[in-house]
């Protein structure tokens, strides 16, 4: 296995991550199903809606959440159509979240292009957001299991309960790895979790499978997102496909940010008080950051925790029997910590 310090290097230049392609290659054709489905249902007689729909479907996106509930829907012989409805549904969840975080951090860039909401403005984008968001619970009550709406409404509800807690906790340097955990449970885990387990729900699976792909999803979410905190500081900006150092210029304490205050105090508390609170930086502030992250070692810390959470999501695995679609499930993670953008 590669020490943590060579892996988080990789984030940045080298590393080749685990074809997605590959992995989700049991599930290739439900997954442009599900393409086509979201195109039908982003229709509408109001033109700018599906223009929109058409421009973020266009902009690319890995289609993680989606692929892993198709996946553990097959993982219990499930191959009907409700798993490419209700996969349609959390892409649509997904995007609704995506345009409107955009719009309150302000990020102009989005996967290369320019976002939603610096290409037509809040107003729009307030509103598609909210248009998505009705959109995907109104396809989910085209399926008669209340049972699913109600974990995909509280998904939903955690989700922006995140984004609140978060705005809340902008700008604050002091903010623990706890807090940060939490908001990371809240805007990403849950989703992960719903997706995996409504694909086990699908799928018919006992319970105990069903929890345990949940805790599988849920945990797969908290290392996604850690990576994501990493390659704020470690990525190639143009293969990320937008700027690095976004997350505190907009005033947010991720992983890397806590733990360099914690651990380095002094001038890196320092510089790291006047970017929160500023919310920009200069080349050479953020070149002094960079410097004392690698100091201080602490992407490699950063790094190594995604890998608790990646390992914690592959022990769920367990409990369930050999298959294809059990195999592609224990790379994923091995995908999520080698990814480059």
């Amino acid at each position: 296995m590669l020490r943590s310090a060579s892996r988080v290097e990789a984030l940045s230049r080298t590393s080749a991550p685990p074809d997605l392609t590959q992995i989700f290659e049991p599930i290739r054709d439900d997954l442009e199903a599900v393409e086509q489905e979201f195109a039908r249902h982003i229709q509408s007689r109001v033109e700018l809606i599906p223009e929109i729909g058409r421009y973020i479907q266009t902009s690319g996106g890995k289609r993680v959440r989606p692929a892993l509930l198709l996946m553990c829907a097959r993982l219990g012989g499930y191959r009907g159509e409700r798993a490419t409805l209700y996969a349609s549904v959390v892409e649509f969840i997904h995007t609704a979240t995506l345009v409107h975080d955009d719009m309150i951090d302000d990020s102009v860039v989005r996967r290369g292009r320019a976002s939603v909401h610096s290409r037509w403005g809040n107003d729009i984008t307030v509103l598609l957001g909210d248009y998505l968001y009705i959109k995907s619970m109104g396809m989910a009550l085209t399926v008669d299991s209340l049972e699913l709406v109600r974990l995909l409404c509280d998904v939903t509800l955690r989700m922006i309960e995140g984004e609140l807690y978060q705005l809340t906790k902008t700008g604050n340097v002091d903010l623990t790895v706890d807090e940060h955990l939490e908001i990371i449970r809240r805007k990403t885990a849950y989703l992960f979790g719903g997706c995996a387990q409504i694909g086990g729900v699908l799928g018919d699976l006992p319970e105990e499978q069903q929890i345990a792909l949940r805790d599988y999803g849920f945990n797969l979410g908290i290392a996604f997102q850690l990576v994501d905190d990493l390659l704020d500081y470690t990525a190639d900006e143009a293969v990320l496909g937008k700027p690095v150092g976004g997350d505190v210029r907009e005033g947010k304490m991720t992983l890397p940010a806590i733990y360099l205050a914690d651990q380095a105090g002094g001038r890196a508390r320092e510089l790291l008080t006047t970017i929160v609170c500023d919310r920009e930086f200069s080349d050479e502030a953020w070149h002094e950051l960079r410097a004392l992250l690698a100091t201080h070692r602490v992407l490699d810390q950063a790094f190594e925790k995604a890998s608790e959470f990646a390992a914690t999501a592959k022990r769920q695995l367990d409990v369930l029997p050999p298959s294809t679609e059990l195999d592609a499930l224990m790379v994923l993670p091995d995908y999520v910590l080698s990814r480059d953008r």
